[in-house]
């Protein structure tokens, strides 16, 4: 099992119900193919670098989690076809 972490930039055009219902389909989404959560982090609305389908800010979350080498493919997968879900990046946790 490796660590990961995936990044996920959700729409600020979102309701809060909207938005928390979107944050649990990813993390159904990462037990679904393989993976283990270990932590959820909630960074809140912040302002983009860059304008980005005419909105300045979104909101951030980081989800860490235990999966196969193959999950992280599954998940981008799924995740570039999500409504809602404007950015996500996952990469492999550095082991220290």
């Amino acid at each position: 099992m490796n660590k990961y972490e995936l990044a996920v930039v959700l729409s600020v055009k979102l309701e809060d119900e909207a938005r928390s219902a979107k944050l649990e389909k990813v993390k159904e989404m990462v037990t679904r193919f393989g993976g283990t959560i270990t932590n959820v982090e909630d960074c809140g609305k912040k302002k983009l670098a860059y304008e980005i389908q005419k909105m300045t800010e979104a909101f951030y979350y980081f989800i860490q989690f235990d999966a196969e080498a193959a999950t992280p493919a599954k998940l981008e997968e799924r995740l570039r076809i999500e409504e809602g879900v404007i950015r996500y990046l996952c990469v492999r946790a550095d082991e220290a």
